[in-house]
């Protein structure tokens, strides 16, 4: 099978978070498919507690013949090496690592919904989709979608 294009969000705000962006990134590389990486942003979390502190956000773009199943896979090793505890929903998180799409596929299963379901409405997640797949955003969603960010350099 040809790989297909997919792309993988990161984000952390808790304990040191390029650290755990870095380590989520090279786990990535490791498999040999991570083609771009978008700048780093600092965001405003979305939901969740209100004390929680700004998360810092990628999207890593893969040529991988890894199913959409796989990727969800990947995703939740990371999280586990970086020790994610999952407490309360949207809360804080070492790491958080999410299947955003995957070639043009549709997958609609308990465990896995890609395109992920609320990425449209993200601009954390766009905005740094939009550096490596401009093509992929239509500027209006770019524009609509929810929450401040600000470029924070590079990986």
């Amino acid at each position: 099978m040809a790989p297909l294009r997919a792309f993988i969000g990161l984000g952390s705000n808790l304990g040191d978070r390029e650290a755990a962006l870095r380590q989520g990134l090279a786990q990535l590389q490791a498999n040999g498919d991570v083609v771009a990486v978008s700048p780093l942003y600092e965001t405003e979390p979305v939901g969740g507690p209100e004390d929680q502190g700004t998360f810092l956000n990628v999207v890593v773009e893969l040529a991988t013949p890894d199913t959409p199943q796989q990727l969800l896979r990947r995703c939740q090793a990371l999280e586990e090496a970086a020790h994610r505890v999952r407490t309360v929903r949207f809360g804080p998180r070492t790491l958080d690592a999410d299947v955003l799409l995957v070639g043009d596929l549709v997958v609609d299963e308990p465990d896995l919904t890609v395109p992920h379901p609320r990425m449209w409405e993200r601009r954390f997640v766009l905005q740094p989709l939009a550096d490596l797949a401009p093509e992929l955003v239509p500027a209006d969603r770019l524009t609509a979608s929810g929450g401040e960010v600000t470029r924070a350099g590079s990986l």
